[in-house]
């Protein structure tokens, strides 16, 4: 029988909550073994992506609705009504009955014989407040935590941004963050092909796709289906990169002939980005911890024509004598929290603090490591996906003061002009692009 789009998600959301297994993965595992509809395919992406999204909010409105506490429902039972609630609330094509009976549907089967009739009372509770247009109003004993709630970001991440942004500011990245269908940005490889035969062939395979709004050679898309389906793709015409991490290359600068080592380079595209730029003549060596990504940075170097970039397997944070003072360029794009990209993994948001309390130090390490390797005169490239201070200004802060013979090297980059004092954070809510940091040294020559 094939599995409907509300089971892949139900099934795939107790996997996450039990097993911490990532939701993608939980999906793409159902899909191998079961038999499901494009269509469903993607509304059970849909569906699990917006409970991620909203599960603190849609709890809110079942706790208000129940009788019982949220401790006290059964987990799958909790999981059916996020779900529930979840269309209820956010998909409004989707009519109230089906989402109400479908949820019903699921609680007989999936739960205990008790599970059906409290599930049944509670959607068509919420499904009457929304029609009535009178949820109710999200509220906390503290700001902190009621924008914790109607985001669904944990209270001390909201703390955190709010001391960077102000209440304003933080409730537009936290808001930024739900934003559902986030469109995927696409690369142009100018070495095999150029900008306008990239559209014309997108929009001929059915893709709703245009130019992106600030940077150059560069294609926002949607209704894609598979990329890696895509004649552009296939062809080795585009690759998939956010258009921040681009601007940290933009940044780094590298140039034809050039010895560049990208250091944590899994999953290749800052090491793509690189070779386009330097018209394949030079040596990039990307690096990275894993065996099994290297093979996917040689693969994708391959299909975009690219014969300059040699993968290896090395830890950043392990000094390698061969490469000391010998790079033009090094990119370090070092392990951090993710923080930046919350919009398109919704579930990163629930990392604890205990879970990146370690990363600083790591990245001190790597950072401290790498900057051997800059030759004078050279760049040194800081990056991380994250927002959080403490692991971008802190960590430059840090290793400024003890290696005197780096400094901040001012550069341009679109869609932000002049970035002055070498180092800036880049924000969804205001760059339109994941949350990202960048800072440029230089090596004193």
């Amino acid at each position: 029988m094939p599995m409907t789009a509300r089971v892949a998600a139900l099934m795939a959301l107790g996997e996450y909550r039990r097993n911490n297994v990532w939701p993608d993965a939980a999906l793409d595992k159902l899909f191998a073994r079961a038999e499901i509809s494009e269509l469903d395919v993607a509304l059970s992406k849909r569906i699990l992506g917006g409970v991620l999204q909203n599960l603190a909010l849609c709890d809110y409105y079942t706790a208000h609705y129940s009788t019982v506490s949220l401790k006290k429902i059964e987990p799958r039972v909790l999981d059916i009504l996020r779900i529930s609630i979840y269309q209820l609330v956010f998909l409004t094509k989707i009519p109230q009955s089906a989402a109400v009976n479908e949820g019903v549907l699921l609680a007989k089967k999936h739960s205990n014989p008790r599970g059906a009739g409290f599930v049944n009372a509670i959607l068509r509770k919420v499904a009457a407040a929304v029609s009535a247009d009178n949820l109710p109003e999200v509220v906390g004993e503290t700001e902190y935590q009621r924008l914790s709630i109607k985001y669904s970001h944990p209270e001390w991440l909201v703390r955190e941004i709010c001391g960077v942004l102000g209440q304003t500011g933080a409730e537009g990245f936290l808001s930024a963050n739900n934003v559902a269908d986030t469109p995927i940005t696409a690369q142009v490889n100018t070495l095999r092909a150029n900008l306008d035969d990239v559209l014309q062939n997108l929009q001929s395979n059915g893709v709703e796709v245009q130019r992106h709004e600030w940077l150059p050679n560069a294609v926002t898309m949607r209704r894609t289906g598979s990329v890696e389906r895509l004649d552009a793709f296939i062809k080795g015409h585009i690759y998939i990169q956010d258009p921040a991490a681009r601007l940290a290359v933009i940044a780094a600068d590298p140039k034809p002939g050039d010895f560049v080592i990208d250091a944590c380079a899994a999953p290749g595209g800052k090491s793509y980005a690189s070779a386009i730029a330097m018209e394949d003549t030079g040596r990039i060596d990307a690096c990275d911890i894993s065996q099994g990504k290297l093979s996917l940075i040689e693969s994708g170097a391959e299909r975009l024509g690219l014969s300059i970039i040699n993968a290896s397997e090395k830890d950043a944070s392990v000094f390698c004598p061969e490469y000391a003072n010998q790079a033009d360029v090094v990119i370090a794009d070092v392990p951090c929290s993710g923080f930046g990209v919350i919009r398109k993994k919704p579930e990163i948001r629930y990392k604890s603090e205990s879970d990146i309390a370690g990363l600083p130090e790591l990245q001190k390490r790597i950072l401290h490591n790498l900057s051997k390797y800059v030759k004078p005169g050279g760049t040194l490239l800081y990056s991380t996906c994250t927002v959080l201070k403490r692991e971008n200004d802190d960590v430059v802060e840090w290793f400024l003061k003890d290696n005197a013979e780096f400094c901040r090297g001012n550069y341009t980059i679109p869609g932000v002009d002049n970035v002055d004092d070498g180092m800036i954070t880049l924000w969804p809510h205001i760059h339109d692009c994941d949350g990202f940091f960048i800072c440029k040294l230089r090596r004193q020559a």
